[in-house]
C-alpha cells in the first residue's frame, strides 16, 4: 500500500515537472516566434510616447512669432503668399482647422473678411491660415500681440496646438465655448501659456506683478474684423487654479457683482488692484490667465483683468 502511494506521488511529481517543462518550452517558442512583434510593439509605444512628449511644431517658435508680426502689415497678394507658406511647411502635420480656407473651398469667406476688415490686423490672412481666429489682443508695454482663437468642439485644443494646427508649444491664446466670440459676455476668459524661456505668449503678464509697471501700463486693445475694443486694466494678482467659468455664473448679476467685490477685497500685498476704478455688474471685463513663474506652483494662476471702456 505504501509502495503504491509512493508510485502515485512519483507519477504526480513527474506530471507536474512535465507540465512546467511544457510551459517554459512553449513560452520559449512563443518568444522566438513573436519576439519581433512584441519588441516592436514596445518600441512603437515608446516612440509614440516620445513623439507625444517631444512633438515639434511645423513652424518653430521664431517662425510663429515672425508670422504673427507680419499679420499686422500684410496687404493684398501677401495674404495668398502667407497661406501658401503655411501649406508648404509640412502638409502631413497641418490638419483640422489649420487647413487653409482655400483648401477647404472657403475663398469666398476669405474675400468677405478682407472686404470688411478694419484696423491694423490682417484678418483675411489669419483666417486663410486658421478659421478659428476671431480676434487679436495687444497689450502696450509688453510683447503680447497675438491672435485669439476658439476651437468649435475642443476647449483644450489650443493649449497644445499652434495656429497652423501642429501639435506642440507655444500653443495659442484662446477662449472656450463658455464665451461667445463677440466679447459681450460679462467676463471673457482668455488663456495662454507662460513661455518662460522664450518670453512669449502670456509670459509678460507677469510684468504686472510690479506695482510700478501696473501703474504705468493700463491699456489693452482687442481688435476684431468689424470693431476695436479698448480696455483698462484694474487688477493683477495670483489666484487658485479653479476653472472660473465652472465656478461662477457670471450671467447672474448678483454673482458677478459678488465676484468683482471679491477682487477689490483682496488684501494680498503682492496683488495690484486699482481701487479708484469702479467695476460693476453692468460692465464687461476680460480675464487673462496664465501659469505661475515658479513651476512648482501648479495649483495657482496669474490673472490680469481689464474693463471695457470703448467699443469703436
Amino acid at each position: 500500500m505504501q509502495k503504491e502511494t509512493k508510485i502515485k506521488l512519483i507519477r504526480l511529481g513527474l506530471g507536474i515537472v512535465g507540465l512546467i517543462a511544457v510551459f517554459f518550452i512553449g513560452r520559449g517558442l512563443s518568444n522566438v516566434m513573436y519576439s519581433g512583434d512584441a519588441s516592436d510593439s514596445v518600441a512603437d509605444s515608446q516612440v509614440k510616447n516620445t513623439e507625444l512628449q517631444e512633438a515639434k511644431p511645423a513652424l518653430t517658435q521664431e517662425q510663429l512669432e515672425e508670422l504673427f508680426r507680419s499679420m499686422k502689415q500684410m496687404e493684398g497678394t501677401e495674404i495668398a503668399d502667407a497661406a501658401d507658406a503655411i501649406k508648404k511647411t509640412d502638409s502631413t502635420q497641418v490638419s483640422g482647422t489649420a487647413e487653409t480656407a482655400q483648401s477647404q473651398g472657403d475663398t469666398q469667406d476669405v474675400r468677405e473678411v478682407e472686404e470688411n476688415a478694419e484696423g491694423p490686423i490682417d484678418f483675411a490672412a489669419l483666417t486663410a491660415i486658421n478659421k478659428d481666429v476671431y480676434a487679436w489682443i495687444t497689450i502696450p508695454g509688453t510683447n503680447i500681440d497675438y491672435p485669439i482663437l476658439q476651437h468649435p468642439t475642443d476647449n483644450g485644443y489650443y493649449l497644445k496646438h499652434n495656429i497652423d494646427g501642429s501639435y506642440g508649444y507655444p500653443g495659442c491664446l484662446y477662449t472656450e465655448d463658455f464665451n461667445a466670440k463677440d466679447f459681450n459676455d460679462p467676463n471673457t476668459v482668455i488663456y495662454g501659456h507662460n513661455m518662460r524661456k522664450a518670453g512669449t505668449m502670456f509670459h509678460e503678464l507677469h510684468n504686472f506683478a510690479s506695482k510700478d509697471f501696473f501703474d504705468t501700463n493700463t491699456e489693452i486693445t482687442v481688435y476684431m474684423p468689424d470693431k476695436t475694443l479698448k480696455y483698462q486694466i484694474f487688477a493683477a494678482y495670483t489666484y487658485d487654479d479653479r476653472h472660473l467659468m465652472y465656478s461662477f455664473d457670471f450671467s447672474n448679476e448678483d454673482i458677478f457683482e459678488s465676484y468683482l467685490q471679491g477682487i477689490y477685497d483682496i488684501r494680498d500685498m503682492s496683488a495690484n488692484i486699482n481701487r479708484e476704478l469702479t467695476v460693476g455688474a453692468e460692465d464687461n471685463i476680460i480675464t487673462l490667465v496664465t501659469c505661475m513663474q515658479n513651476v512648482s506652483e501648479t495649483d495657482k494662476r496669474f490673472i490680469v483683468q481689464a474693463v471695457l471702456l470703448e467699443d469703436e
